[in-house]
């Protein structure tokens, strides 16, 4: 299991505050489940200037706003770095995003950067995990009290899943779960 715990490394220039994936799930726009179409370093149309990738995923699932069949989003590459491997995006790349609204020049990306961009890996037996590019550290930091405190009630198998894990893979089953509690509990 320990190939499945390397963090994402893209995005090396970004700094972020740490999220919980209540924080997360709260600043996502759209969240969406699906596999690397394409990806491409291009300058983004309208600002000459910024460095951009375009990133265009199959969606297999959609669990916070509108996705269907296929998905688009322009991101900003501040780190040059980023601009050869197209901020870690590849082709063929299964990933569960929980991306921001675009901006007014059609700009976002996965809340809290590589927080809120996993990676979708597979055991020897085919399970299914999720790795964000921090290695799942202090996700689930809080999550129980701040349901609480909203009267939120999460099923038993999140609430375990929130005191029991503190980093590397989780099932991807029981994270898009508890991010559909999380999507329900907010609206």
């Amino acid at each position: 299991m320990a190939a499945l715990a390397a963090p994402v490394g893209a995005q090396r220039g970004g700094l972020t505050v740490p999220r919980n994936l209540d924080q997360l799930t709260d600043r996502a726009a759209v969240i969406v489940r699906g596999s690397v179409i394409s990806a491409r370093v291009e300058k983004h149309p309208e600002l000459s200037g910024l460095n951009t990738v375009l990133v265009k995923l199959r969606v297999k699932e959609t669990l916070k706003g509108e996705a269907k069949g296929t998905y688009t989003f322009r991101q900003y590459i501040w780190d040059i770095r980023d601009r050869h491997d197209a901020a870690g995006y590849r082709k063929g790349q299964d990933l569960l995003l929980l991306l921001i609204a675009p901006s007014r020049y059609g700009l976002s990306s996965p809340a809290g950067l590589e927080q809120g961009r996993f990676r979708i890996l597979r055991d020897s037996t085919g399970k299914e995990f999720a790795v964000n590019g921090h290695g799942n550290v202090r996700l689930f930091d809080g999550i129980n009290a701040q349901m609480a405190k909203e009267g939120v009630i999460l099923s038993p198998r999140s609430s375990v899943l929130i005191q029991k894990h503190h980093k590397g893979p989780v099932e991807l089953e029981e994270l898009t779960g508890l991010i559909r509690e999380l999507v329900k509990g907010s609206e």
